[in-house]
């Protein structure tokens, strides 16, 4: 039952927050301890699995992230040994952000990760209803894009 006399925004929420503790109980024994994987940082590492090596402004893009707040998330995975910043050799002003040896060796622990995290919230949806969550859950990350515009009346 939704809470809040149904509200869209405030359900939504509860259920980010829901979501998010299932991820940070999934991420947290990955990587390095005490600190172990943040979600962001679980994020960064999955986009560099897909292709290493991205600008900083592409990972940041790729993850849902502004660019302009995205720093301190690659200092904490360099920090942790995980990634490292490497010139742009086509243009002197662009960092390249690169996985290390260690988190090249996180990859199986993540990608597993992420499985067991979709096979948990795809189970929670019988008879087909997942298809229509999935698509209800592209509308919503569309609110995002540029060329996607909604007008609240």
């Amino acid at each position: 039952m939704l809470r809040f006399n149904g509200s869209v925004w405030c359900n939504l929420d509860i259920a980010l927050r829901n979501v998010d503790q299932l991820f940070r109980n999934v991420t947290h024994p990955l990587g390095p301890q005490p600190q172990g994987l943040t979600v962001i940082e679980w994020y960064i590492l999955r986009a560099l699995y897909e292709q290493d090596g991205q600008h900083a402004s592409e990972l940041a893009r790729a993850v849902g992230r502004a660019a302009t707040s995205f720093t301190p998330n690659l200092d904490k995975l360099q920090q942790k040994g995980l990634v490292e910043r490497r010139p742009d050799p086509a243009d002197r002003r662009a960092v390249r952000i690169y996985l290390t040896e260690n988190g090249k060796a996180l990859r199986d622990d993540v990608l597993q990760s992420a499985e067991q995290i979709d096979d948990q919230i795809t189970q929670m949806f019988p008879n087909g209803e997942f298809e229509t969550f999935a698509e209800v859950l592209a509308k919503l990350q569309a609110l995002g894009e540029d060329n996607v515009k909604y007008e609240i009346d």
